[in-house]
């Protein structure tokens, strides 16, 4: 594989894995939905450029329905999972919450099978069981001590995995390639925020209960300061904007298999750099989970003959009922 190949994969992998960290810290300065709003806005301007040379070159004319279409796959990454997201991270530990978004793709495997009827091969479904079991390892579900972060997280790793089958199937259909499709989505998903946040202004929502202040008067550039504005670049245009784009460039150039480690990578890395930046402990429990997530990626990678022999060798080491 050539150094630039290896970079298309390897900067967004460090990217993506120190997401939930740059998150993290930035939401001590700014209201959930506002950094969200600001980290896709400005995503979106990042990735616009590439996005109308790439129609201009292709000659593509976006129809209404094309736009109904992208505006649709922005409210759900947008809007919807990002959102959840961004309030999980701020419950849960960083680490934890990019362990469980980096199963997103398994969860657009399952949606991709039941909704779209695709094919799951039993490699794929050998490697959801193995996440699936890994994310309950981690989670703990019998001892949870904050469960609504960690339920946001599993809602907006599904919800993700919901954007990707969209995106897929409407970039097809639109006839545009995937960074092109991710720019508009997230452009028209922030556009949709925006309109949110401004009913937040309104009556319709200055009497809820204190509890949900952060819905109420939601600012639009507030936490934006000299201060906050190296870090938030760092979050809007290198982790959403570039590392979005190099990850469906590493699709385009090295393959999906190969692009697929960034996201092998991440549950791995992303709480290592948790743990020297955050303080965020690593526990026993956290490590296996990983190994059982990382295995079940790695299956994904090498393919249904390594995913028989270890069937094979479940089989012959479970006794007989």
């Amino acid at each position: 594989m050539k150094i630039k190949s290896i970079l298309y994969i390897v900067i967004p992998m460090f990217l993506f894995s120190s997401m939930e960290i740059a998150l993290k810290i930035a939401g001590g300065h700014f209201n959930p939905i506002e950094l969200n709003f600001i980290r896709f806005l400005i995503g979106g301007l990042a990735l616009l450029p590439f996005t109308i040379v790439h129609l201009r070159q292709n000659h593509i004319k976006l129809a209404i329905r094309d736009l109904l279409l992208c505006a649709l796959t922005g409210f759900v990454i947008v809007v919807v999972s990002m959102t959840l997201y961004q309030f999980s991270i701020q419950i849960s530990k960083a680490s934890v919450i990019a362990i469980i978004l980096s199963a997103n793709p398994i969860f657009g495997l399952m949606i991709g099978f039941i909704f779209l009827r695709e094919k799951l091969t039993r490699t794929n479904t050998f490697a959801l069981v193995l996440t699936l079991v890994g994310l309950l390892v981690i989670i703990n579900p019998f001892n949870l001590s904050k469960p609504m972060g960690i339920i946001l997280g599993l809602l907006s790793s599904i919800i993700f995995g919901v954007y990707g089958v969209m995106s897929r199937i409407y970039g097809g259909k639109i006839g545009i390639n995937g960074l092109s499709m991710t720019c508009l989505a997230f452009l028209f998903g922030a556009g949709e925020l925006g309109i949110l946040m401004g009913l937040t202004h309104t009556s319709l929502v200055s009497n809820l209960p204190a509890r949900y202040s952060e819905f109420v008067n939601v600012p639009f550039f507030k936490g934006l300061s000299l201060q906050t504005l190296p870090l938030i670049l760092y979050i809007s245009v290198l982790v959403t904007g570039v590392a979005f784009g190099l990850y469906f460039l590493s699709m385009e150039k090295v393959g999906i298999v190969q692009a697929s480690l960034i996201f092998l990578i991440k549950p791995a890395l992303a709480p290592i750099l948790s743990l020297f930046i955050l303080g965020e402990e690593i526990s026993p429990r956290t490590i296996i989970g990983i190994v059982i997530i990382l295995a079940g990626s790695a299956i994904t990678l090498v393919g249904e003959d390594i995913a028989y022999r270890v069937i094979a060798l479940v089989k012959r080491t479970t006794p007989n009922s």
